[in-house]
């Protein structure tokens, strides 16, 4: 009978590189994130001494009540009609958030068009820029009357609004990649896609997110312009409403939830961009920094 031998399978382990570059991952979130939340009293302090001053003013009477009202009557206006502020809201950030994530999508690919097509970016961005200078509370009123008076117009002209920086933005970013990255890539064989999935694109993010946090902001206004110009809901409603009837807390209380809005939107852009870019020399903790 053959003597049998068996020979031992050596144990495959990861790559220590590999392991210790995933480990690192969650660790450079997590650290942006911490710097993030370490970042935020000074806005928080700022906020907290302009409500220290409203309240001031108004309990001086410097102020009459109907001209601004004080922070405790704002705030029993919102508690008085839960309801009826929810609802509005809701109907305000679907719109923004409507409007804000076509404009990414259409102004993203309007990027790489006129990035990859110089005929395109030389016949199409002076008309961007035309169409960016027009006041959008003036062209409103003919979204009203082509396409009424339900979710479109207010949508289309979220767009609008947010549609120019994030464009600006992509082209931009997609630009700023060195020449002599692109030649290597192509010295080694890869196409265009490729070039613009692995080069072009991660190169751009830090741009794209610039160009999305002002994107965000203006969608908001964008959807209350919408709504000022014609509908029966949302915070552009609200604030129409109250100011007809002369009922300036919940004016102020529309105004408020208006740019809380804008703001908790802006965070979220900033929160992804803090995730999805712990590479960037921005957001490294180690960078050298100039504190005040």
């Amino acid at each position: 009978m053959a003597a049998q031998s068996t020979i031992e399978q050596p144990e495959r382990t990861a790559p220590a590189g590999a392991t210790a570059s995933a480990a690192r991952r969650p660790a450079a979130a997590g650290a942006g994130l911490l710097r993030f939340a370490r970042n935020t009293w000074r806005p928080a302090a700022v906020l907290a001494a302009i409500l220290v001053v409203w309240w001031l003013v108004t309990a001086a009477d410097l102020v009459k009540p109907y001209l601004v009202p004080s922070p405790g009557t704002t705030l029993d206006v919102v508690l008085a009609q839960p309801g009826y502020f929810a609802h509005h809201t809701w109907i305000t950030t679907y719109e923004t958030v409507l409007g804000f994530v076509i404009a990414i999508v259409v102004g993203v690919l309007s990027a790489v068009v006129m990035v990859y097509s110089p005929t395109v970016e030389k016949s199409l961005y002076p008309l961007l820029l035309f169409a960016q200078v027009i006041p959008k509370i003036a062209i409103a009123p003919l979204f009203i009357v082509w396409l009424g008076f339900g979710l479109s117009p207010k949508v289309v002209v979220a767009v609008l609004m947010a549609f120019f920086p994030i464009v600006i933005s992509t082209v931009t970013g997609m630009k700023s990649i060195d020449p002599e990255m692109l030649q290597l890539s192509a010295t080694m064989g890869a196409g265009p896609a490729q070039t613009f999935r692995k080069i072009r694109f991660p190169a751009a993010l830090p741009h794209l997110f610039a160009g999305l946090k002002v994107a965000a902001t203006m969608a908001v206004t964008g959807a209350v312009v919408g709504e000022f110009v014609g509908a029966n809901e949302g915070l552009g409603y609200v604030i129409l409403q109250a100011n007809g009837n002369l009922d300036t807390p919940t004016l102020f209380a529309g105004l408020i939830i208006m740019s809380l809005l804008g703001v908790l939107l802006f965070v979220v852009v900033e929160l992804l961009e803090y995730l999805v870019l712990p590479w960037h020399a921005s957001r490294r903790t180690d960078a050298a920094t100039t504190t005040l």
